[in-house]
């Protein structure tokens, strides 16, 4: 392409949350001389006051090229396109106006990322916040002095049914499970087999697909065959189950 490699472009005190980006033909194309990327550490579970996203953008539109990125591939708040000279003043007004730092690039630790947890789901079986802000705090090292060989990415999945992909998309996944058997409230299952429940909290509603069917929909579908219905008493054989949320996501 015709951005080359311009090694590492940083900030004082910073090997990470900046990526240099040059222009190979900067007297053809002066406006893109210059078109490094920052990183912004994002919150756990990325929760912000529209103020903060506001600040942020008055802070881009001036600095750089008021291109974003809003926690792609990376999971970071990611500014796209702005001059050497700009990046000491946009730290500046980041860490002291807007008490945000700037998250990780280059081969060190990633700025790590968590789900909602149990501010919002009443799946999570930990609080993915909070450990995910003490990893983040006890890594600030890792996070802004590139020293590894390669990336490297926490990520933290309150319960399987990995909302953040901590499996597929990083090298330490920390997913919430339960610890003992599951519980079944067997007259909330009668419920749901005489229709009193919607399946799939209502997801489906509008959608004539007939009648409930515990059988096809829950029990035959279960990946490791561990359930069993008969017809008054749903029963799990715990040692089987590989824990994929199937049954719990439908009832």
């Amino acid at each position: 392409t015709h951005w080359k490699h311009g090694g590492i472009v940083g900030v004082f005190g910073y090997g990470g949350g900046v990526i240099g980006r040059y222009c190979d033909q900067p007297e053809m194309f002066p406006g893109v001389a210059h078109f490094h990327t920052m990183r912004v550490a994002q919150p756990a579970a990325k929760y912000y006051h529209s103020k903060f996203l506001r600040d942020l953008c008055d802070i881009w539109d001036l600095r750089g090229s008021g291109l974003t990125n809003m926690h792609g591939s990376t999971g970071d708040i990611v500014l796209l396109g702005t001059q050497t000279a700009q990046l000491e003043e946009i730290f500046h007004e980041l860490t002291h106006k807007m008490n945000v730092d700037l998250g990780g690039s280059g081969s060190n630790l990633r700025t790590p990322e968590a789900c909602l947890g149990q501010s919002r789901c009443e799946y999570a079986c930990y609080n993915t916040q909070d450990m995910c802000y003490q990893l983040t705090m006890d890594y600030q090292d890792e996070l802004h002095r590139p020293a590894f060989p390669y990336k490297f990415k926490f990520k933290f999945d309150g319960c399987p049914n990995g909302c953040v992909c901590a499996m597929a998309r990083s090298d330490f996944a920390v997913v919430g499970t339960w610890k003992d058997d599951i519980k079944i409230d067997q007259e909330a299952v009668k419920a749901y087999v005489a229709g009193e429940f919607a399946p799939n909290a209502g997801a489906h509603s509008g959608r004539d697909w007939g009648k409930f069917d515990l059988q096809k929909e829950v029990v035959d579908r279960c990946p490791s065959q561990c359930m069993k219905w008969d017809g008054s008493k749903l029963s799990i054989k715990t040692a089987d189950c590989v824990r994929c949320m199937h049954c719990i996501n439908t009832m």
